[in-house]
Order: C-alpha cells, then sequence, then structure tokens
C-alpha cells in the first residue's frame, strides 16, 4: 500500500488548476490535498507515526507506518467533506493506491469510469436495456471479457437471475465470470447494473483497502479537538438543521470555558459585528479565552481581515487560545469566498442531519413539545393538522434526494416554516367555529412553504400534497398519509414519537408518492457523477495509461473522425428557391436549419483550430486546451453546449445524436412535405413546431390563435405503421414516460414497471382545436420536458388520459420526456 501524499499526481496540463471535485460542496480540493498546510501535515504524520504498531521486521513496521499515514489523512480529509462526496475521495484514494502498486489495469479502470458503450445496438435479452448491451459489447471486444456477450445470450435464465437480484453485488457472476478480478467485475455490473454501483464501489474499496475505510463513523469531537491549537483553528461546514457548536460548547463546559465564566466568546457575523469579533479575538489570544465565529460567509469583504487577524495571533498567542468558525458552502465552485489561508491552517469539519423520513419525521416532531400540542382548546383538529404538517415537512424536504424527479428546483425549506405554519394553525383554529381548510392550505402551500418555490410544477406539486394530507377526512380516521401509514389519532407527545418508530413503514419512494424507480434512476444518476468526478481528477497519463502523448492521438483521431462525419451546411438560400408557399412548418424547417449551421459551424471552427494547435501551426490558447479536455473526457464542450440543445448525454453519445437530427433535417427539407411521423425531440425547438401545428389550423378554419390549444392523442401504433402525416395536424414519435408508462391496450396512464425507468411512448397524435372544447375530465396535464433534468427545459403540457386521480400521477413525478 502506498501513502496517500506521494501519490498526488498533476492534473491534465491546461486544466486551469485544481478542480473543486466536489461540485463546489466541500471548501477545500482533493486528493491534492491543496488546502492542507505542510504544519498541519507534519502533525498529522507525527500523529500518524506514533499510532503505528512496532514491529521487530523492517518490512513489516514500513508496512505499518504506511498504512498508519494513508489511513489518518484519508480520516483528516474525509471529516470535512459532506456524505455524498465522500465515497468519491474514497474511491480515488482506492484507485491511485492500485495504480501505483500496478493491481489494477489502466485500460480497465479507463472503462469502469468512462462506459464507453457502443451506439445503436438492440439488446437480444429483455433484462437488459439497449444502454446496458452497448455497454457488453464494447466490454467483449477487449481480450480479458471475450465473447461476454455470447454467454449473456446463451446462458440467459442465469444472467436474468443474477441482474434482477436485490443485491448483485453480493452475489456470485454466472460461470467463470465469478472468477475474474474485482475490478473486471466492476465494469461488467456498471454495464448490468448501474444502479447498484454506488454500492459495489463500496465493497470494492472494502476488499481492497479493509472494512475501516467504508465504515460511516464521524470522528469524536473531542479526539479533534485535541489537533486544534492557536494556530490551528476548527472550522465547520454547516448544513440545515444542524447545530455542530454544541458539541464546542459541551467540549468548553468539560475544560471549564463557558459564556458564564467570561472565557468563551460567541460572535454572530452579518450583523455589523467585525469590530466586536476582532476584538474578541485579540482579547481571547492574549487571555487564552475560546471564540466562536458564527457564519462568516455572510461577512465576504471582511475575510482578508480575518485571515490576516488569525496569521497574526498564531504565534505568540496565550496556549489555551482557540478560535471555531462555520460557514455555509459555496453553491458553486465559482462562488467561493473562503481565503486560502483560513482553509488551510484549519481543521475542517461537516455535521449533517440524519437522512430518511423516519430521521425527519422525528426531528420535524422535535420543534415542538407537550406544551404545543396542549395550546389549543380544539385539541382533535389541531394534534391531527399538526401532525400531517410533521409528515408533509419531512416530505418536500428529503424528496430532494430524488434529484429533478422529486423537485424541478432545490428550495431552503427550514423549520422556520413548519414552526410558523403550526403557529397560523393555532391562531386559525382559536378564530373560526369550523375548521378553514381551503385558507390553511393556501397559506401553507402558497405563502409559508410557496414563498420558497419558483416553479410552476413544484407549486402544483406542493399544493397537491396538502390537498391529500390536510381535509376533511383526516379527522374521521381514514386519511394515509403514505401506504401502510395512517394518521395517527388523538396521543400525546411520546405517543407521536412512538408512533413513528412503531407504524411508519421503512424507507421507500412509496413514503413519497413517489414509484420504486424513482430511487433506482437516483441512484443510476448519483452512480454517474461519481464516476465522471473521479474520470475528471486522473492524471492523464495513468487515464490512458502511456503517457500524454498518448492523449494527443486520442484526441487528435477524435477530432479527425468527427470533421469526416459532420455534412455541409444547410445552403438556405437554395431551399428558399425550392418553396412555394412559406407555411408555418416551412418557417420551422427552415428555423432548424439555421440553428442546425450555427452549430456545426462553431464544431468545425473548433476543432480545426485545435488540430492547428495539436500540430504546433498555433498556439494552444485556454478555449483550445478546454476543447481538448472536453473531447478527452467524452463530455460535450461548452462553446458547443452554448450553441446547442439541452443535453445529458456524454460527448459519444451526443455527436451520434446530432447526426441523426441532421440527417431527419435533411429527409424533411428535401420537399418539405411533412414526415408521416416527425421525431420531437430532434428540434432545437420543438416548442416552435408545436406552435406550428395550432397556425397551420388556425389559417385553415379562421380560427383565432388565442383561443386554441392542442389535443394530444396516444395511437396505438408505433412509427413504422404510419405511411402519411394526417390531414389536420401531426403525428410525433420519439417521446418517453418517466414516473409511470402509457398501457396500450386500455388507452391511460398506469404504474411504470419494476426497473423500466423511462419507457418509450406510442406515436402520439397532435391536433389543433378551440380551447372551451377541450375535455378535461379524467386528464393528467403532464408537463414535457427536453431531458431529465426537467426544471428550465420544459417544453408544453400534454393532456394524457386516466382513471387514476390525477394528484397520484402530480406527487409521483409523471413527465414526458424528449430525451433520456
Amino acid at each position: 500500500m502506498q501513502c496517500l501524499v506521494s501519490r498526488c499526481g498533476p492534473l491534465p496540463p491546461g486544466a486551469g488548476g485544481p478542480r473543486c471535485w466536489a461540485d463546489g460542496n466541500a471548501l477545500f480540493v482533493a486528493p491534492q490535498i491543496q488546502y492542507l498546510s505542510w504544519l498541519h501535515l507534519f502533525i498529522v504524520f507525527q500523529k500518524a507515526i506514533e499510532r503505528a504498531p512496532p514491529d521487530e521486521s523492517l518490512a513489516m513496521r514500513v508496512l505499518n507506518l504506511i498504512d498508519s499515514i494513508t489511513f489518518s489523512l484519508f480520516q483528516y480529509t474525509t471529516r470535512g467533506l459532506f456524505e455524498c462526496d465522500k465515497l468519491t475521495y474514497t474511491a480515488q484514494v482506492t484507485f491511485q493506491i492500485l495504480l501505483m502498486s500496478k493491481e489494477i489495469n489502466t485500460v480497465e479502470l479507463d472503462f469502469l469510469l468512462r462506459y464507453p458503450a457502443q451506439t445503436r445496438v438492440t439488446s437480444p435479452v429483455e433484462f437488459l436495456s439497449n444502454h446496458s448491451w452497448g455497454g457488453i459489447k464494447a466490454l467483449s471486444s477487449m481480450e480479458e471479457f471475450r465473447n461476454l456477450d455470447r454467454d449473456i445470450e446463451g446462458s440467459a435464465k442465469r444472467w436474468k437471475k443474477f441482474v434482477e437480484s436485490e443485491c448483485p453485488e453480493k452475489e456470485k457472476f454466472p460461470q467463470e465470470w465469478k472468477n475474474k478480478s474485482a475490478l473486471q467485475r466492476l465494469c461488467i455490473m456498471r454495464a448490468i447494473r448501474p444502479d447498484r454501483m454506488t454500492y459495489a464501489v463500496r465493497d470494492f474499496v472494502e476488499e481492497k483497502l479493509g472494512s475501516k475505510y467504508v465504515v460511516g463513523r464521524s470522528l469524536d469531537f473531542a479526539t479533534t479537538f485535541e489537533e486544534s491549537g492557536p494556530a490551528t483553528p476548527v472550522f465547520f461546514i454547516l448544513s440545515p438543521g444542524v447545530d455542530p457548536l454544541k458539541d464546542v460548547e459541551k467540549q468548553g463546559k468539560k475544560l471549564g470555558y463557558t459564556f458564564n465564566n467570561r472565557n468563551f466568546h460567541n460572535v454572530s457575523l452579518g450583523q455589523g459585528q467585525e469590530v466586536v469579533a476582532e476584538q474578541a479575538l485579540d482579547l481571547a489570544a492574549k487571555e487564552g479565552h475560546w471564540v466562536i465565529l458564527q457564519n462568516i460567509h455572510l461577512v465576504a469583504k471582511w475575510l482578508s481581515s480575518l485571515e490576516k487577524k488569525l496569521e497574526q495571533h498564531s504565534e505568540g498567542s496565550h496556549q489555551d487560545f482557540r478560535v471555531f468558525i462555520s460557514a455555509e458552502p459555496a453553491p458553486s465552485p465559482d462562488s467561493h469566498i473562503i481565503p486560502q489561508g483560513i482553509l488551510e491552517n484549519s481543521i475542517k469539519i461537516t455535521n449533517e442531519a440524519p437522512t430518511g423520513m423516519h430521521a425527519n419525521l422525528h426531528k420535524a416532531l422535535d420543534n415542538f413539545n407537550q406544551d404545543t400540542l396542549e395550546l389549543c382548546t380544539r385539541e382533535n383538529e389541531f394534534k391531527s393538522i399538526l401532525f400531517a404538517l410533521c409528515y408533509f415537512h419531512a416530505v418536500v424536504a428529503e424528496r430532494r434526494k430524488f434529484g429533478p424527479q422529486g423537485w424541478n428546483r432545490s428550495y431552503p425549506f427550514n423549520t422556520g416554516d413548519l414552526t410558523i405554519s403550526v403557529n397560523v394553525l393555532y391562531n386559525y383554529l382559536d378564530a373560526s367555529s369550523k375548521v378553514p381548510y381551503d385558507d390553511l392550505r393556501y397559506l401553507f402551500g402558497e405563502i409559508m412553504y410557496g414563498g420558497h418555490i419558483t416553479d410552476d410544477w413544484d407549486r402544483r406539486l406542493c399544493k397537491t400534497y396538502l390537498e391529500e394530507f390536510i381535509k376533511p377526512e383526516m379527522l374521521e380516521g381514514e386519511l394515509l398519509l403514505a401506504p401502510g401509514f395512517p394518521l395517527p389519532g388523538n396521543m400525546d407527545y411520546n405517543g407521536y414519537h412512538q408512533y413513528i418508530d412503531d407504524a411508519l413503514p421503512p424507507e421507500s419512494p412509496y413514503l413519497y408518492g413517489l414509484h420504486p424507480n424513482a430511487e433506482i434512476g437516483f441512484l443510476t444518476q448519483t452512480s454517474e457523477k461519481l464516476f465522471r468526478i473521479v474520470l475528471e481528477l486522473q492524471p492523464w497519463d495513468t487515464t490512458v495509461g502511456e503517457g500524454g502523448g498518448a492523449c494527443r492521438e486520442t484526441v487528435k483521431a477524435l477530432l479527425e473522425e468527427m470533421l469526416e462525419k459532420l455534412m455541409d451546411e444547410f445552403n438556405i438560400a437554395e431551399l428558399m428557391a425550392k418553396v412555394e408557399q412559406r407555411t408555418p412548418y416551412v418557417v420551422v424547417a427552415f428555423q432548424e436549419c439555421e440553428h442546425m449551421n450555427t452549430l456545426t459551424n462553431e464544431i468545425k471552427r473548433s476543432l480545426k483550430e485545435l488540430d492547428l494547435g495539436l500540430k504546433g501551426e498555433l498556439t494552444m490558447t485556454s478555449d483550445m486546451e478546454n476543447l481538448q479536455n472536453a473531447l478527452f473526457l467524452d463530455m460535450v464542450p461548452e462553446s458547443w453546449i452554448k450553441k446547442a440543445y439541452p443535453s445529458t448525454a456524454s460527448l459519444g453519445t451526443w455527436f451520434a445524436d446530432l447526426l441523426t437530427r441532421i440527417k431527419e433535417l435533411e429527409a424533411w427539407t428535401g420537399d418539405f412535405s411533412l414526415p408521416s411521423t416527425v421525431w420531437l425531440a430532434g428540434f432545437f425547438n420543438p416548442q416552435s413546431f408545436l406552435t406550428a401545428i395550432m397556425q397551420s389550423t388556425a389559417r385553415k378554419n379562421e380560427w383565432p390563435l388565442d383561443k386554441m390549444t392542442l389535443q394530444c392523442d396516444v395511437m396505438k401504433k408505433n412509427r413504422e405503421d404510419f405511411a402519411s402525416p394526417p390531414r389536420e395536424g401531426a403525428y410525433v414519435h420519439g417521446l418517453f414516460m418517466e414516473g409511470a408508462r402509457w398501457d396500450a391496450q386500455t388507452g391511460i396512464i398506469t404504474d411504470a414497471r419494476l426497473k423500466e425507468l423511462t419507457p418509450a411512448m406510442p406515436v402520439i397524435f397532435i391536433k389543433a382545436i378551440p380551447a372551451d372544447k377541450q375535455d378535461i375530465r379524467s386528464m393528467y396535464p403532464c408537463p414535457v420536458y427536453k431531458t431529465r433534468q426537467r426544471g428550465p427545459t420544459y417544453v408544453w403540457t400534454f393532456n394524457l388520459k386516466t382513471r387514476e386521480n390525477p394528484s397520484k400521477w402530480v406527487l409521483a413525478g409523471v413527465a414526458l420526456l424528449l430525451q433520456i
């Protein structure tokens, strides 16, 4: 095993300095240990050496030292990371150790991180998606995985059982594949069960480094305190709903430092307290007191002064002088404001609130007590609505973990929203003879919680939760907050806590109104993010295994292939000359051609410029280096994204999709007749095509455009069954449903099948009708988005038939997607 520090390789040339791999959540950069000063490095090493077990054998003593130093540095770093980033860092450490000791193959690691799946392949087995099969085919082209694709087809039953097991990472692989190395098994797992990769990587780390690297146990604050000193502040990275300073007060009480003793000073910044903070630091440094500086992120302009003040007191101060600092994490890498000097010299600690519905519901109820429950004379109503509000608060706070399917945007819901809502509840019940359900829901959903919400679909979701949780049935004992979890009756405060322990079902998406697929999707995206960040962290020489020259060859081959495949731009003048009448559809076609020309011209320009740079005929600029990095990391370059359509795809998939869009556009502009079925996702601006449907119908029937709407009828046929377009409107294909599925037999939305995350929709017939003629009974207004990011990629609303209450699909986050 290698010592962590000796493995810190450089980032790719031209990467523009260290990458903040935690996407701005952590306040320092790893694994370069960018903000670990040499003084701390020495202290950590010294303590690690002291902890290493002695041994008479020199070789064993060296191994013990390496193990102790590596783990000490690992612990030092991870205590300053959020939970969502710890596995990323742990994986990076593990891969670097194994690379240095030549225990793993760089080509296999490269596959694991990049996942260069073959495109345009069809899975021959129903238990693997086309994307999974693309990964299997790519693996099968490597010597160590030869015939993997044939074995899966030939032994489909065995592989189906393995793939569909609850925890496949704990099972043995079928046939001889169980004898493959740990990394090789990870590569196969990434193809067949991407949703289990966070668990598989954790098991891989445990197998290679030991269980101590994956045990999620936080360090005792008293242990951390021993490492602090006059020159070493403790820096708390804040999380919502957690007060880490309670640990400081507890430690202070043990050692005789309290507010009453006047040797413990607490200064909350952001209220013109900068002078007070400086005075407290001066006094504490002289007398050996403790100082807490809270929320220093609120005083950005003063932070350089604080850095100088801490540096001034780092020498010659009283030995008992201690400083504790707290700040919220930066929302993005570009908005870091904490000076490097403060971070370098501090011990960084994160404290996070517990996750899951069980912990969040207890935490919500903890804001109240028995006295609160006895406040209102209308005891039954007050207690029932208060508990429902606690459940609502826990749901909206924890639902964000499901990403865009949970909320289109992330909102800072806090305990203040809950406590104020309960105050409002008390006042309204006290002043009214009947329970004003509508008024209460409006106040909670539009003002208290709704005050944070900026997206209309998120507002609908919040309103729907309240309509389901707070209604007259709650007093009749008939209300289910979640499947298997009825609203409790009249209890005392401790009884409610006990009821949560006894009655709340195990953690699952059902508790939030979501389908279990939402968790699979969330876990898959978490895994994708983990591998993407670790890939960006790899020094280029280890990523390709043959030095920086191989990287240039890889990039050069890729850009040559792209330039060869890109077609000539559309000749707008020639196309216009072919058109007799500029119908709304023709206008859309011209707009799409212009957008495509803009994008392809930028791609060609930037690739040709980079080609000259790689040949040495042009000086490499930062833009060219960024393009080179993006091509090598299989990411769509930033300059292309600005001129393209929204997409979450990797570069290889994105470019294949681009070529398909160009071919579709070429076919359409051949004679400008509307295709029999239109690929709606192929447009830069799908809204323009949907508007053109209304414009065409409006002109034909002389109807006012502002009084029209679109009607969507989902057909029972697939794309291949249509030979010509309809007389009015258009047939569109290429949409996917997330959160549910379309039942073609019954013609309604129905529950999704397990592990079918985004089933394809049949062809949809879209036509324009007068708005007053539309039938909205038994319809779910389903938002249509361009990508799984949802939010700003909103396109339109399609009304889809449902036999269930539409609220079910609202809570399930059901939407149509143009890309997956």
